[in-house]
């Protein structure tokens, strides 16, 4: 965590401008599969930004179950502790080239009252839940260079609010880059990535850095613990520590 405040603000909006090109170039590319898993942590609304950062210890599972040759469905669960928040995601990854796999997804999460007073910067002001269903569809390509894995992803959100809020889409770019690592005569897999998301009346207005390791346990099970860095305009920043149980049946 030695990226502060200001300074992470500035990369961030370096990267931001960096983004759309490179997602571009590794459209162009090919090569094998990047290992880093996909976590979505909760996004509720907010105000005006007036707190200092938020330390949310997270919890979360997928179990991967392939359908046929390139079609598997994945089944997420976690809960985001400090926010008390469970999520529910189902996704589809369609492989339908060696480098390019289209995931339809569908995410359901509801944040308490008492986390929305934490992650907003004014608190006192809620007494419902927030509850958002979320359709999804992204692209993502693969490729590697020298034994890089390295992504990109371009996701399509629909994001359906509750009332009196409107629904509203959602545009998501992502790069990834991980890197074996034997360790014992086991592969791990450190990973690092960067995501800006823009609205149609937010802009460009959140980022991620994620950043962590893959241990494989067994030859289906692995851990995942990792770190996230949330930025997003109108809610407190967000230092997620994430540990992730990855089970694959294939």
């Amino acid at each position: 965590m030695a990226i502060q405040g200001d300074g992470m603000r500035r990369l961030t909006r370096c990267v931001r401008y960096l983004v759309p090109g490179a997602l571009v170039m590794c459209a162009m590319s090919f090569s094998a599969p990047c290992a880093a898993q996909d976590v979505d942590p909760p996004t509720p609304p907010g105000a005006d930004s007036g707190r200092g950062g938020l330390v949310a210890p997270s919890a979360w599972f997928v179990a991967t179950v392939p359908v046929q040759e390139r079609i598997a469905v994945k089944a997420y669960g976690f809960y985001i502790g400090e926010l008390k928040t469970p999520v529910a995601q189902i996704d589809v990854p369609i492989k339908t080239t060696r480098f390019l796999t289209i995931t339809p997804s569908y995410m359901y999460y509801s944040v308490p009252p008492s986390g929305l007073e934490e992650i907003t910067p004014q608190p006192g002001r809620y007494r419902d839940s927030y509850d958002e269903h979320q359709f999804r569809i992204d692209g993502t390509v693969n490729f590697t260079v020298r034994k890089f894995d390295l992504s990109a992803r371009s996701m399509y959100v629909r994001r359906f609010r509750p009332v009196p809020l409107d629904d509203i889409n959602r545009y998501r770019g992502r790069i990834s880059i991980s890197h074996p690592v034997p360790v014992y005569g086991r592969t791990w897999r450190p990973f690092a990535s960067y995501e800006a998301f823009n609205e149609r009346t937010g802009g460009w207005n959140r980022d991620r850095i994620w950043s962590g390791v893959t241990v494989p346990v067994t030859k289906h099970v692995a851990l995942q613990p990792s770190y996230m860095w949330e930025s997003s305009t109108g809610n407190r920043n967000v230092h997620y520590l994430l540990f992730g149980l990855i089970a694959n049946a294939k």
